[in-house]
């Protein structure tokens, strides 16, 4: 029963992408409050879940896989209704929801939710805030990344001279260039902060966690200085890799280490 609000944030996701899609096919694109209030309940119904599993805890929920990927499911959502109106992406749901809702579906689905969990300190606010701050800014990754991939599909229509419905419905490519690059600055920023924060504290983590946390700021650091040489295709290309590869990393260090942070 304590998945339940979990499951039925699930099927949110799932409507909300659902019916996208069956108002494009149908060659008119006018789901958007809908889209809203089924991103705005499936955030709702995470929330209550991480705070409920929390409570259960008496830590913040991060000790295992299967929380890892549902804060980072909630952080993706999130960034989602912060920069949704502020740009105007009336399309990005579409992107976003199938992620979310693919997230969550295997966390609930994959045997995540047990073995080698990390078991924080009694009074250990400073390293539970480094790896809530850590995640969230896969959040603000994830969500470059989807921006990234409306940047190609945009730029792909543009190039075959073969404008859909889709087209029609997303803002202007250099609007999704530059909303790309400001997320991989927020996210590059928010794991900086989790970085320090975790050396101030003099946090102690596995080799593995190390090295991946350290290649991952210095990926995603060397792709913000290459923006301009790179231009706005390979940034967005790099963007859905770096955090492709990310996401794998974690659930490999999962497996063979005692901890996700």
């Amino acid at each position: 029963m304590d998945r339940l609000p979990l499951i039925i944030s699930t099927l949110c996701f799932l409507f909300g992408f659902a019916a996208t899609v069956a108002s494009l096919k149908a060659g008119h694109f006018r789901p958007r409050r809908f889209n809203l209030a089924m991103m705005g309940a499936g955030f709702l119904l995470q929330t209550v879940f991480l705070v409920t599993r929390g409570k259960a805890i008496g830590h913040c929920p991060l000790t295992n896989l299967f929380e890892a990927l549902i804060f980072l499911s909630w952080a993706i959502t999130l960034f989602y209704l912060l920069i949704g109106p502020v740009y105007r992406l009336s399309l990005l749901g579409m992107f976003t929801e199938p992620l979310v809702f693919l997230i969550q579906v295997v966390a609930l689905l994959a045997p995540v939710d047990a073995g080698h969990p990390v078991v924080f300190p009694p009074h250990s606010p400073w390293l539970e805030f480094h790896a809530a701050v850590s995640v969230i800014a896969y959040g603000a990754f994830a969500m470059a990344g989807v921006a990234g991939i409306m940047y190609l599909a945009q730029e792909r229509q543009l190039k075959t001279r073969r404008l859909g419905v889709i087209f029609f419905q997303m803002p202007p490519i250099t609007d999704l260039a530059t909303t790309n690059v400001r997320l991989l600055w927020v996210g590059w920023l928010l794991l900086t902060l989790g970085q320090v924060s975790a050396a101030a504290i003099r946090v102690r983590v596995g080799l593995g966690v190390l090295v991946w946390g350290g290649a991952m700021w210095l990926s995603y650091l060397l792709l913000l200085l290459a923006c301009r040489r790179l231009g706005p295709r390979r940034v967005g290309i790099f963007s859905v890799a770096l955090f492709a590869l990310s996401v794998i990393a974690l659930c490999v260090l999962n497996h063979f280490s005692k901890g996700v942070m």
